[in-house]
């Protein structure tokens, strides 16, 4: 039975974001909900009723505050707004992204802050929950005065205009509406700059982006984990003893997930007076893993807070009072995504390095390129390689986009966040360094095949070897095969969360380290 999430506007969490873009969970609105909207909806009502000038509702937008709007061209103002902002540019954002969007603008909506009358968010949680999915460029916004451009192209459908998906099909605005047995609308005085003034489509893109990359550090310390036993790696380093000293909290939760996973490995060893310590990609997992660690956990509380606000501008008070601000503006976001695009950099790079250890038989020991023949075949050369150049081409994408800003709006808007794309890097990142972890995780699988012959795995790494080999078998290359096609079956395997949720099943994997334990 498909999950129904009721939404409030307080209490979205990011799971539930992930339930509804990614798996189809369906939402419905709190009674407490629907009253603060109809008692928001009554100002701006009165407010159009008295002609009383106040922006957004009878006023031009941006630098042309002060253009008056007559009564009867209210409704009017709102629809030339989505159509003049809806100029984007580039490829459509994910469905999973646009669906998020779609529900995070409901949920800060629902606060009551917003004016917004409740028939047009009904309207568009009824796209949600029908299938509809609009067309919208990834590219165009500035992280403020919020996602104008791309959250117009939210909009279109609404008003029959744009285009939309509908069961994978993309189709004109107006008849994905119509197939989904939605009615399209006419939106009325502030409804227009309701919806699409505010950070909800860089939220919603670095949220997703956040999970990703929460379930990516579990699955680097697995990856690691297995790399580990390969090299018979030193497991001194991962004692609590060490950590517990300098208890920053990533470090402490990489080591215990690195102990627990490899409870009954005869594949590691203790320090001895011929082998003190592995080299820093080894031996310094919790320290590097748990960098990262820490930095997602931040940016996940900053999610959290972000999807429950009211990010619309002007605010509309409890007390009836317009209040015109900058909670539109993205850069509480911009820079935690900018940081959290670092974090996932840095699991790609040191992954990267792991699997050169892995491929390398002169750090390895084992055969050239992880393959019986060296020579007649190449084997996992180019993987290596080709994890290189992502690992590079994250150190670019890295640069932060928050220190940017250019000027908009005949500089009225004179200093912006570009925090979509910050989350948009962020996301590319993520994806960049999941395709790292998955070569590496191939190598290490490959080279334990080549030593499964000198003891037994650990309990999780066991777990993760058997789920992998399900899909990903050895490579022999005892005849040419294209390896593209064996790294895609790797990464899937990652995406498809069968592997992280079988070894979370004997292992407790966290970001973070429980102190009260």
């Amino acid at each position: 039975m498909t999950e129904v999430i009721t939404l409030t506007g307080n209490d979205l969490t990011l799971e539930q974001v992930v339930e509804v873009a990614r798996k189809g969970a369906r939402i419905t609105l709190s009674q407490e909900a629907i009253e603060a909207v109809n008692a928001s909806r009554k100002i701006i009502d009165d407010i159009v009723d008295s002609k009383k000038v106040t922006y957004g509702v009878n006023t031009g937008f941006g630098s042309l505050v002060k253009v008056s709007i007559p009564q009867e061209e209210t409704r009017q103002l709102q629809e030339n707004l989505i159509r003049t902002h809806s100029s984007g540019f580039g490829d459509p954002l994910g469905e999973d992204e646009v669906r998020a969007i779609m529900l995070i603008r409901i949920n800060s909506l629902l606060k009551g802050y917003s004016g917004i009358r409740l028939s047009t968010i009904e309207t568009l949680m009824a796209m949600l929950n029908n299938g509809v999915v609009p067309h919208i460029p990834e590219k165009g916004s500035l992280g403020a005065s919020g996602d104008l451009a791309p959250l117009s192209h939210m909009v279109l459908p609404m008003l029959g205009l744009g285009r939309a998906y509908y069961n994978g099909e993309l189709l004109e605005g107006k008849e994905a509406m119509a197939r989904a047995g939605v009615e399209v609308i006419h939106l009325e005085a502030k409804e227009g700059l309701a919806l699409i003034n505010g950070t909800t489509v860089l939220t919603a893109i670095g949220a997703l982006a956040t999970h990703d990359s929460i379930e990516l550090l579990k699955l680097s310390d697995i990856a690691g984990a297995l790399s580990l036993e390969v090299h018979n790696g030193i497991v001194n380093a991962f004692d609590e003893e060490l950590h517990i000293i300098r208890p920053q909290s990533g470090q402490l939760a990489t080591a215990k997930n690195i102990r627990h996973m490899l409870e009954g490995s005869t594949l590691t060893t203790q320090a001895t007076a011929e082998r003190v310590q592995d080299p820093y990609t080894l031996r310094c997992m919790p320290q590097i893993h748990g960098a990262s660690k820490d930095t997602v956990a931040y940016v996940k509380k900053k999610v959290e807070i972000e999807i429950n606000s009211v990010t619309d501008n002007p605010i509309i008070t409890r007390s009836g009072d317009v209040i015109s601000g900058g909670n539109f503006h993205g850069e509480p976001m911009a820079q935690p995504f900018d940081y959290l695009g670092i974090g996932s950099a840095e699991i790609g790079n040191v992954s990267e390095r792991r699997v050169e250890r892995l491929v390398n038989t002169n750090l390895s020991g084992l055969p050239s390129f992880l393959v019986k023949h060296p020579g007649v075949n190449s084997g996992f050369m180019i993987t290596q390689y080709a994890a290189a150049s992502l690992a590079s081409e994250n150190k670019i994408l890295s640069h932060p986009a928050s220190v940017d800003s250019i000027t908009s709006c005949e500089n009225q808007e004179d200093f912006v966040s570009m925090g979509t794309t910050a989350a948009r890097t962020a996301r590319d990142i993520t994806k960049n360094s999941r395709r790292i972890v998955a070569t590496e995780m191939m190598a290490a699988c490959q080279a334990i095949d080549f030593i499964k012959d000198r003891g037994v795995l650990g309990k999780g790494t066991q777990v993760a070897y058997d789920v992998f080999r399900k899909y990903v078998k050895f490579i022999d290359l005892d005849k040419d095969i294209e390896m593209y096609d064996e790294l895609e079956k790797a990464t899937d395997v990652l995406i498809n969360g069968e592997l992280l949720k079988a070894v979370e099943e004997v292992v407790d994997l966290d970001i973070e380290f429980d102190f009260g334990k």
